[in-house]
């Protein structure tokens, strides 16, 4: 089974290493996703129905719905949305990616990631901060005009800016932050800052109101996440180029919707492989408990499949203990053990806390199956209902049975025995 695999894999690392991500503009979402137009939305995680959806992805899909004008309220929404005249898609079909629920609608702002190095595009919205989101359910008021805003001022304003600045490359600011104790999943903190940097000159240049500006600068500088859905749209763009490779086991998507868990495999194809999403082991605000929590979500799981996130532990002890995952000699192991099941390591993105051994990248489906290891990922967890947002944070396990789905499926078009 393993004839004409490593070489393969060698491929699928290869394209993932040689991978330039560049920001190059913001655009609403229906100018430039093909498709993408009224009565369609698009969601985390594997294909999915309403009837399985569950309560904070019916909240976000039901906050779209008044967002795009579809509805008046959000009971007509949910009934909208019920009645079969909306279509439900995966980001991940349209070459997009979204936080938690991931919802993404065509008025809504989408930052576009070019892959210089092979010609690709990724979108992803713009991060709406934190608190009670759309990406963790929430839906009232104050959540809807907030996406207004991002989509009549910030995202305009950033689009400009991206304009006079000829874009931002990205594979620098990773590596750099990587190195100031982020892992780009649970931590942007230094990313976050960095962006800004290098954003604030072409911002103040293109900039017309110096109010709007002071907004813009104080919402970006204030919302640590800011880069998370940058880095996610990063990771789609690196590792589409990595698909379709024949005799690959290197997972290319693992994402969530909170009811299944589905992952991609370079050798086979588009076909997901999924199975029922596990809950999250974390820490939870006050006042909230396992109780509330409802299981894992997103398309942010993007982010270990190239190597951050919870692969990258080792470079932000700190996100150890607000994640509930232990010390920071824990954070230290969960990225060697990573090692365990990748195919190599970066040479670009490095751990400084691990004599700046590259980021462990590229699971191989095989090396799970072998070694029992399942993926680690880090999450942020939110409410079971719809329209009270994040409870906590914490860390989950993707689930074997998906790996062994995909193995099956692998040996089969491979023509051997999985045995």
């Amino acid at each position: 089974m393993t004839i004409g695999i490593e070489e393969a894999n060698r491929e699928a690392l290869d394209r993932i290493f040689r991978a330039e991500p560049v920001w190059t503009g913001v655009r609403p979402a229906g100018e430039v996703i093909e498709g993408l137009g009224e009565g369609i939305l698009l969601h985390a995680g594997p294909p999915i129905e309403w009837e399985r959806m569950c309560g904070p992805l019916r909240g976000a899909v039901a906050g779209a719905i008044v967002l795009e004008g579809w509805a008046g309220t959000l009971d007509e929404a949910a009934k909208l949305a019920e009645s079969g005249d909306i279509a439900f898609h995966p980001n991940h079909h349209f070459g997009a990616v979204g936080p938690m629920t991931g919802i993404t609608s065509r008025s809504q702002p989408v930052m576009i990631v070019e892959n210089k190095a092979f010609g690709n595009r990724s979108f992803c919205t713009l991060n709406e901060g934190l608190g009670k989101v759309m990406r963790f359910g929430g839906n009232d008021e104050a959540v809807i005009d907030r996406l207004r805003w991002l989509g009549d001022t910030l995202g305009p304003a950033l689009a400009a800016a991206l304009e006079s600045a000829g874009g931002v490359a990205l594979k620098g600011i990773v590596a750099r932050g990587l190195s100031m104790g982020d892992e780009m999943h649970q931590r942007n903190v230094a990313c976050t800052s960095l962006l800004l940097r290098e954003l604030a000159p072409a911002l103040a240049r293109t900039s017309p109101d110096a109010e709007k500006l002071a907004g813009i600068l104080e919402f970006i500088g204030g919302n640590d996440q800011f880069f998370l859905n940058l880095g996610m749209a990063i990771g789609k763009a690196v590792m589409d180029p990595a698909r379709d490779i024949e005799g690959s086991t290197v997972v290319t998507a693992m994402s969530r919707n909170g009811t299944d868990f589905g992952v991609r495999v370079s050798g086979t194809g588009d076909a997901w492989f999924t199975a029922p999403v596990e809950m999250p082991a974390g820490l939870y605000f006050p006042g909230f408990s396992e109780a509330d929590a409802n299981p894992d979500m997103g398309d942010s799981t993007i982010l270990e499949t190239m190597g951050l996130g919870g692969f990258a532990m080792a470079a932000a002890p700190a996100v150890a203990g607000f994640v509930g995952a232990g010390s920071a000699a824990d954070a230290l192991n969960c990225t060697r053990t990573m090692y365990e099941i990748t195919s190599g390591r970066s040479p670009e993105w490095t751990l400084p806390a691990l004599d700046f051994q590259g980021v462990p990248t590229g699971i191989d489906i095989m090396k799970v199956i072998e070694t029992g290891i399942a993926p680690v990922i880090n999450t942020g967890i939110a409410h079971k209902e719809a329209g009270i947002g994040q409870v906590g944070a914490g860390v989950v396990r993707a689930p074997m049975a998906c790996f062994e789905a995909a193995l099956e499926a692998f040996a089969e078009k491979m023509g051997v025995d999985s045995e």
